[in-house]
C-alpha cells in the first residue's frame, strides 16, 4: 500500500502507465470483453467497475493535449448516436480530471481494432454494456 493512490491502482497498472510514452494508449473493458485473445497486455481488475478504474488512472495518466480525440468509447450496435449511461460516468470523470477533453465514440470493430493495438488493456468486473473506453496519453510537462 501507497500514501495517496488508489489500491485500484496494482503494481502491474502502475508499471504499466509509468512505462507508457506519448501517444501510446490503453483501454479500459467491461467483464464481456474478449480481452485475453486481444493481443495486448492484459491487466485484470476484476473486483472494479470501469468507473472506478478511470477514475483511478486519470488521478495519474495525463490525456493527449495534442489530440481532441484521446477518450474513445464504443458505440451501440445498430444506434450510434444512442450514449449509454455508463459513457455518461465516463464523460464525468473525464471532465473532472481534463477539462479540455470530452469523451468520443468509435463504431465496435473499429474500437476491437484500435483497442487491440494498443499498449494494453485493463479487464474491469464491469457488468454494463459498452462500459469500454480507450485513453491516449499525453505528456507531463516540465515544471
Amino acid at each position: 500500500m501507497l500514501k495517496g493512490l488508489s489500491p485500484i491502482l496494482s503494481p502491474d497498472l502502475l508499471w504499466t502507465l509509468r512505462a507508457m510514452g506519448h501517444g501510446d494508449e490503453i483501454t479500459i473493458v467491461d467483464a464481456n470483453y474478449p480481452a485475453t485473445s486481444a493481443g495486448p497486455e492484459l491487466i485484470r481488475i476484476d473486483a472494479a467497475t470501469a468507473p472506478q478504474v478511470l477514475e483511478a488512472i486519470l488521478s495519474l495518466l495525463p490525456l493527449d493535449q495534442y489530440d481532441d480525440v484521446a477518450a474513445i468509447s464504443m458505440q451501440v450496435v445498430g444506434d450510434p448516436d444512442k450514449r449509454e449511461p455508463i459513457v455518461d460516468e465516463f464523460e464525468a470523470i473525464v471532465r473532472k480530471h481534463e477539462p479540455e477533453h470530452r469523451v468520443h465514440s468509435l463504431e465496435r470493430f473499429t474500437f476491437y481494432e484500435r483497442a487491440n493495438a494498443g499498449y494494453a488493456i485493463v479487464q474491469t468486473g464491469e457488468t454494463r454494456q459498452y462500459g469500454n473506453l480507450i485513453l491516449k496519453k499525453g505528456i507531463v510537462r516540465p515544471s
